[in-house]
């Protein structure tokens, strides 16, 4: 007679459904194992994540501007708006846990209180909340990052790469020049500059010499408040203005005549759809920004076809075939 079986059943262990993410701050959070819902803390954020996984984001940190919805597919044109951390400080917390977002993510530089500042906006919501850096030179490793913890991997490789190409280009180009004198010009009456080593400034610092140096930039979108005198000792080679801003009133005033950028025709609008290509905010869309200023100022210099690599960043970064209409249209010189 055989003995009874006495082995006692396997116990199955469930499956894991969450796992530890430590963010750029060195902070260590726990996150669903699959991440499909998530709030942009702002801006930046919004512009970043767009691009990697749209269909994830359940609002907006800040409405799309009308020019936007011709590039912007309808179902993320209208997401509800949420608000933002940093900038206007606008984020509606009760409106976040209504979207009921698995993750909260801020992308950008570290400010001096990021921990503080992720915990803080973590225990108001009791949501997870992260920080991914991304300046200009970790752009790309932020994107195969977070492509890893949302399952987006492919997708984020090609942003990478073409973050890391646009990057090479651009280098390549203006190692070999004599920078030309730029000032970014803003306000009411365009006695505002984005000031060199501005966060803001990263695109003209990059390509350019910012004539714009002062004691102690401002961080803000608005730059420095100086007065036509100081425009006058800069003189620089070049000035960019805002979209939508003051170009027609420098054209038309004689005094502004006296610049020598305005006298020899070196004045411009920055390009703008569905954001402006340079800053507010400077977050992805700075790499249209260096490749659209460099081929302005050093046309003889550049390798690249500046509609092609354009029309690459709209279909990736947007998920928008730009026509060559369209092209013309942003990067016309008025």
């Amino acid at each position: 007679m055989s003995g009874c079986n006495t082995t006692a059943p396997e116990v199955l262990k469930p499956l894991p459904t969450t796992q530890t993410f430590t963010d750029s701050s060195g902070r260590s959070v726990e996150l669903p194992l699959e991440v499909t819902r998530i709030a942009a803390s702002g801006s930046m954020a919004q512009m970043f994540l767009f691009a990697l996984c749209p269909e994830y984001l359940v609002g907006l940190a800040s409405p799309w501007s009308q020019e936007a919805e011709k590039y912007i597919q309808t179902e993320y044109y209208k997401l509800p708006v949420l608000g933002q951390f940093y900038g206007t400080g606008t984020l509606n917390m009760e409106e976040v846990v209504k979207t009921a977002p698995q993750v909260i993510i801020d992308v950008g530089e570290a400010k001096k209180s990021i921990v503080e500042d992720m915990d803080s906006i973590m225990k108001q919501v009791n949501i997870p909340t992260i920080h991914i850096e991304a300046t200009t030179e970790t752009t790309a490793d932020a994107y195969r990052l977070l492509g890893k913890l949302l399952n987006r991997e492919e997708k984020a490789e090609k942003l990478a790469s073409y973050i890391e190409k646009t990057l090479q280009q651009v280098n390549k180009t203006v190692s070999t020049v004599e920078k030309s004198s730029v000032l970014y010009l803003l306000g009411n009456n365009g006695l505002n500059v984005l000031a060199k080593t501005s966060f803001h400034a990263e695109v003209i610092d990059h390509v350019s010499n910012n004539a714009a140096i002062i004691e102690q930039p401002s961080f803000k979108g608005s730059g420095n408040e100086v007065d036509f005198e100081q425009l006058l000792l800069w003189d620089a080679d070049v000035l960019l203005v805002a979209p939508d801003s003051i170009y027609d009133e420098i054209i038309q005033d004689a005094s502004w005549q006296q610049l020598r950028a305005v006298q020899n025709g070196q004045l411009y609008r920055v390009p703008s759809g569905p954001y402006n290509w340079i800053t507010n905010p400077p977050s992805v869309n700075i790499y249209l920004g260096m490749l659209w200023l460099t081929d302005l100022l050093y046309p003889e210099n550049v390798e690249y076809d500046l509609f092609k690599e354009v029309t690459e960043y709209y279909r990736l970064f947007y998920g928008h075939e730009l026509t060559l209409e369209e092209f013309t249209s942003l990067t016309a010189h008025p």
